[in-house]
């Protein structure tokens, strides 16, 4: 089990306190105020079916959240794609445990596709490859009510297409945060921009608006 560990770490609106994994060592703020997240090879937090792939190496920047009250997580993220970066990605978690966990991702496929994926992880991991883009950068939110949770993706940040909606079962005090990951050979510096985190919630979950 990963521990949490302390931390300062200034982007956007947000101040991440807390990470896993070293995740602060792992982040340089840039002056045009991007965040720059640089992941090595073999780094990854899944939790395979069968055990074999299993791996929670991930550094995660982490937020504490009050999950009694809705929240909204929104960044710009622009991976590191490259020939050998199966499953390179940018993500926004969120996170209570090592066992129970949601990323939401911009990622390579097997095919060297760039798409959006979720991982919902109840124990072990639930892994869903969506739509295939043709961008370098995509903005991903995170929403809850505090009963449903839902993630999106958007092209511009006006229009949201929702690709996972589920009944919010995480406890009472939680972690929001950003990573990039490289589970294979290589690496993968991740930007982050514009990333928010507010005290509300979309008003349509469908729409994501």
């Amino acid at each position: 089990m990963n521990k949490v560990t302390d931390c300062k770490i200034s982007a956007g609106n947000i101040t991440f306190t807390n990470a896993i994994n070293g995740a602060e060592n792992c982040v340089k703020l840039l002056d045009d105020g991007a965040l720059e997240f640089h992941c090595a090879g073999g780094l990854d937090f899944f939790s395979d079916p069968n055990g074999k792939l299993s791996n929670t190496t991930l550094p995660i920047l982490l937020v504490p959240v009050e999950n009694t009250k809705p929240f909204t997580l929104i960044a710009k993220v622009t991976p590191e794609f490259t020939t050998e970066g199966l499953y390179n990605a940018a993500d926004l978690f969120v996170y209570s445990c090592d066992s129970l966990w949601q990323k939401l991702a911009f990622e390579q496929d097997e095919y060297g596709n760039h798409r959006i994926v979720t991982v919902r992880t109840q124990g072990t991991s639930d892994d869903n490859n969506h739509d295939k883009l043709d961008v370098s950068s995509v903005y991903l939110k995170i929403s809850s009510d505090t009963k449903t949770i839902a993630s999106y993706y958007s092209i511009d940040k006006k229009r949201w297409n929702m690709v996972r909606l589920y009944k919010n079962c995480y406890p009472k005090n939680i972690y929001l945060g950003i990573s990039s990951q490289c589970p294979q050979k290589g690496s993968c510096t991740s930007r982050f921009e514009e990333i928010s985190l507010s005290h509300d919630n979309v008003s349509d979950f469908r729409l994501g608006e």
